[in-house]
């Protein structure tokens, strides 16, 4: 059940937020958690049984890691847990490609082994996953207490705002969260405003990309010109973030709306200036997971350069692996990680004796390259394409059936995007704020006036983006896919 479905804004989520409001207080996770379960099986029945295993399974191994204090017992005890988190993921996700890689080794020794049948891999499997195994790792760890109330780890599992596509909030963090809440007016409104902020992303700037994106990619590399390989790069680098932090606004907004904070995802990526730098911005609590969770654990940086090296190629090498099953996450995340080994050993000190635009440029060409890789599951295609990029084996002119995508609306939608990808609104918030802190009269009517205009702003987007949501057809969150 998508947050930009008409079933979900007219009745899951007025249904949901009545319940949960007008109900007692004792009675508020419970209803959440009713509510998260029925839409989870929404998206498919077939995976709740997945969901309710690592719900109950986590409650039971937490239970028993409270139990044992200490010794080599407990520490079997979070492995064995870690492991039941690893195994639908890897059963679902992976074992149809690593029985193909096998298969493409084995013929020279005259075996084969059989791949299954194609099984429906849970949403959100890969989400939920990280949250249980945050879950058994704060516990074991000391960083946060056991959860011996069912409904609130469950809660925390399966929130129905994050549990398809984040962000992932560390168990750590969640605890005081998921006792008695409160939602403030200022809460809500501020909920709301997040919300149709995130849903205007998705459904005017990142499907109106996609319009652009999709037919370009599905060309054949032979027939694009320079210039529509550049644009269909750039628009897919654009649509990808608008896509992915419209997500993210609603999920916040939808948390606030229930009394939860949850993290920032997102911090404006494509203004870093350098690898380390767009990992700090982009998917942020993903980053944070694999730096808490297995990078530290690895020895992180403290065991000299190629240990550090090595650690950090196999975090990327795995957070590839986690956005699937597919050669071509393997090559995007060695990429990532194969880079950031090169600015920590000397490409960081000679980028930071040039101009921050060099730098800029430097981090969105490798950015776009990157993402042609991430786009396509077929690596040889992703070098075609990159190959038209750069003008090899590509006609001199396009092909006139993409151009006829290029009218009026995708100019607006191509601008707006490239404007509201750069950290605009925050400037202006941050004005209005030093202006409210010492304002006259006059600047007191300037205030009010504009913060009118901010909520006929925010109702003509939502109704914009409802208008486009009757208008359109279906077009998923790209992150569902993981």
């Amino acid at each position: 059940m998508p947050f930009s479905s008409l079933f979900f804004l007219f009745f899951f989520l007025p249904v949901t937020l009545a319940l949960y409001h007008l109900g007692g207080r004792h009675l508020r996770n419970a209803t959440l958690l009713l509510a998260s379960i029925l839409f989870y099986a929404w998206g498919g029945i077939i995976a709740l049984p997945v969901l309710l295993w690592i719900i109950a399974g986590n409650y039971l191994f937490g239970l028993i890691l409270l139990q044992l204090q200490s010794g080599w017992k407990r520490r079997a005890t979070l492995a064995l847990g870690i492991a039941a988190n690893l195994f639908p993921l890897i059963y679902y996700k992976y074992t149809a490609f690593l029985i193909q890689t096998l298969n493409d080794v084995l013929p020279n020794l005259h075996a084969s082994l059989h791949i299954p049948k194609e099984s429906h891999i849970p949403l959100g499997i890969s989400f939920i996953a990280f949250h249980a195994i945050s879950y058994l790792v704060d516990l074991f760890s000391g960083r946060a207490p056991g959860q011996k109330n069912p409904f609130q780890l469950g809660l925390y599992l399966a929130f129905f705002p994050k549990v398809l596509s984040g962000p992932i909030q560390r168990y750590a963090e969640a605890v005081p969260q998921l006792g008695l809440r409160r939602v403030t007016l200022a809460d809500f409104s501020s909920g709301v405003e997040r919300f149709i902020v995130g849903l205007g992303k998705k459904l005017l700037l990142a499907n109106g990309l996609a319009e652009i994106a999709d037919p370009i990619f599905q060309a054949p590399a032979a027939e694009l010109s320079v210039g529509i390989a550049w644009l269909g790069s750039v628009c897919y680098m654009l649509q990808i973030y608008f896509d992915f932090s419209g997500y993210t606004d609603m999920a916040i907004g939808l948390g606030l709306m229930f009394g939860f904070r949850l993290p920032e995802n997102f911090n404006y990526p494509y203004m870093a200036q350098s690898v380390q730098e767009f990992w700090q911005r982009w998917h942020i609590t993903l980053s944070q997971w694999f730096r808490d969770y297995l990078y530290i654990p690895l020895g992180g940086n403290r065991r000299g350069h190629l240990r550090t090296y090595c650690n950090l190629c196999a975090v990327f090498l795995l957070c590839g692996l986690w956005h699937g099953a597919s050669w071509n996450f393997i090559a995007w995340g060695l990429m990532h990680g194969a880079l950031l080994v090169l600015e920590r050993w000397r490409l960081a000190a000679l980028l930071a004796r040039l101009p921050g635009a060099v730098r800029h440029v430097y981090l969105l060409l490798f950015i776009l390259v990157s993402w042609v890789i991430f786009r396509d599951d077929n690596l040889g295609e992703a070098w075609h394409y990159l190959g038209a990029m750069l003008g090899l084996g590509s006609l001199p002119q396009a092909n006139p059936w993409i151009l006829l995508k290029m009218d009026s609306q995708v100019a607006v939608v191509l601008a707006l995007s490239c404007m509201f990808s750069l950290p605009l609104i925050p400037l202006l918030t941050d004005s209005l704020h030093r202006l409210a802190g010492t304002r006259t009269s006059r600047q007191e009517l300037l205030f009010n006036f504009l913060a009118g205009i901010k909520v006929i702003n925010l109702s003509v987007l939502f109704l914009l983006a409802l208008m486009e949501l009757a208008a359109d057809t279906y077009k998923p969150f790209i992150y569902f896919r993981f």
